[in-house]
């Protein structure tokens, strides 16, 4: 049973999928305590037991149809772990785009498939904003999905040229893509202001289509999420600390579940770009968003108004929608919000902040590969760079990095980083965006976001 951030409703699994955001704005939580789960040999296993414990009321062949699309769309280790000089790093970019988006958007198409079933809906359109990598991410994995169509926004300006080619060139027929003339937070925004209006979603029904979402405030995007935690869990075999570059702070959130469910997870190390939001939030507990948005060579994490942290203030205030009420109050009115000071020392008791210039990344990145030969995207350094400042690696305790994108998706900065091109043999998916025409060529002001929407209808 799943419950609003904001106010105290109960929700299905099936209902809570399908919605995407709730009808007051909030986001779904699961209405109880996580139950904690055993050791995990493989991601079949951790996957299947997450979906139990998080939809258990939707029906097991469902859910092992969603793990099976998983497993289908990744090589034979879907997220291994690999050695370097003074990490793990937990490679999440093994699926079709090469992001860890691809995990859950993997699955996300046959839980949403039985959701509107359930709810006798012919037509789900999927929405998502993306600051580069769910978009491309939710088109590969609805591309050609009966009964589903996806409608993805992103900035004009400020992807990877990969990034962008993946969002440009997908043809199948029910999916589309719209540049926005504007930043991540703008998409989002609008994006949750469709959703909340009562009157679009009239629009849309009347028409036979139903909106959901593809992004993290899914949280049928969010659960498949804590499952390579746990595995992470169960190969390591002791306690480890976390560090995870951070944007709208799905993933490590999705690790603070895991930890809940008895993963032996320690620390947990924010790493902000120059947008340093998340930084200040966990090192103050002041969310402040202000001033504007940077553009950085981490273009997944030039993101300023982080949604989940939503779910993580329901669980630091008491689970009590009332509290989060008015700390978002306080953001829509004075720009900024504080934690009270218990909701404070418990987020400080697992996670700790830091940032990195986009010259410490590309430092980061020569680092990494001079001593150990492994090549990181400028997101996975965020998080490497964040960690060492923060005296991370802690004696006796390994450190698992998130490498949550290829660095095939960031050419650019790679050869910026390292003085030549040391990208050779591609991934077919990638190397194949060369040659594809663009034919998503659709560009637009943010005030037609809603307009675009309507003409999926």
């Amino acid at each position: 049973m799943f419950t609003s951030t904001r106010s105290n409703v109960d929700v299905s699994s099936a209902e809570a999928i399908l919605k995407g955001l709730a009808p007051d704005g909030g986001l779904f939580v699961p209405r109880g305590v996580p139950p904690r789960l055993g050791a995990q040999p493989d991601l079949e296993s951790a996957e299947s037991a997450v979906l139990e414990a998080f939809f258990p009321d939707i029906p097991a062949d469902v859910r092992r149809a969603a793990v099976a699309r998983l497993l289908s769309r990744f090589p034979s280790d879907p997220v291994p772990l690999v050695e370097s000089a003074s990490c793990t790093f937990l490679e999440l970019f093994r699926g079709p785009t090469g992001a860890f988006k691809d995990v859950a958007l993997s699955m996300l198409p046959v839980l949403m498939a039985h959701a509107a079933s359930a709810a006798g809906r012919e037509r789900v359109l999927v929405l998502a904003a993306t600051s580069g990598d769910t978009g491309s991410a939710a088109m590969a994995g609805f591309a050609d999905c009966p009964g589903a169509a996806v409608a993805v926004f992103f900035p004009e300006t400020g992807t990877s040229r990969i990034q962008r080619l993946q969002m440009t060139t997908p043809s199948a027929p029910n999916v589309a893509a719209f540049a926005i003339k504007g930043n991540f937070d703008d998409a989002q925004a609008a994006v949750k202001r469709i959703f909340s209006s009562a009157a679009i979603r009239r629009e849309g029904e009347s028409a036979g289509t139903t909106l959901s979402s593809a992004n993290s405030i899914n949280i049928g995007r969010l659960v498949p999420q804590i499952a390579y935690w746990l595995l992470a869990a169960s190969r390591i075999g002791k306690p480890f600390d976390a560090a995870v570059p951070s944007g709208n702070f799905g993933n490590i959130l999705a690790a603070y579940y895991a930890k809940a469910m008895g993963a032996p997870i320690g620390r947990l190390v924010c790493a902000s770009n120059e947008n340093r939001v998340l930084e200040r939030f966990v090192s103050t507990g002041v969310y402040d968003p202000r001033p504007g948005l940077v553009v950085t060579n981490s273009p997944s994490m030039d993101i300023r108004r982080s949604s989940n942290v939503e779910r993580l203030l329901w669980m630091l205030e008491g689970r009590d929608p009332s509290a989060v009420n008015a700390l978002l109050r306080d953001l829509a009115d004075d720009g900024t919000y504080s934690l009270s000071r218990d909701a404070f020392r418990k987020m400080r008791e697992t996670f700790i902040g830091g940032y990195a210039t986009q010259d410490e990344t590309l430092a980061e990145m020569r680092r990494i590969r001079t001593e150990s030969g492994y090549t990181a995207d400028p997101h996975t350094a965020v998080a490497c760079a964040v960690a060492r400042k923060l005296g991370f690696p802690e004696s006796g305790r390994p450190l698992v990095v998130a490498a949550t994108a290829t660095p095939y998706k960031f050419p650019e900065t790679c050869a910026k980083a390292f003085g030549c091109d040391v990208l050779d043999d591609p991934p077919p998916q990638i190397a194949a965006l060369e040659t594809l025409p663009q034919v998503q060529n659709s560009v637009i002001p943010v005030p037609e976001i809603p307009d675009a929407v309507r003409s999926l209808f």
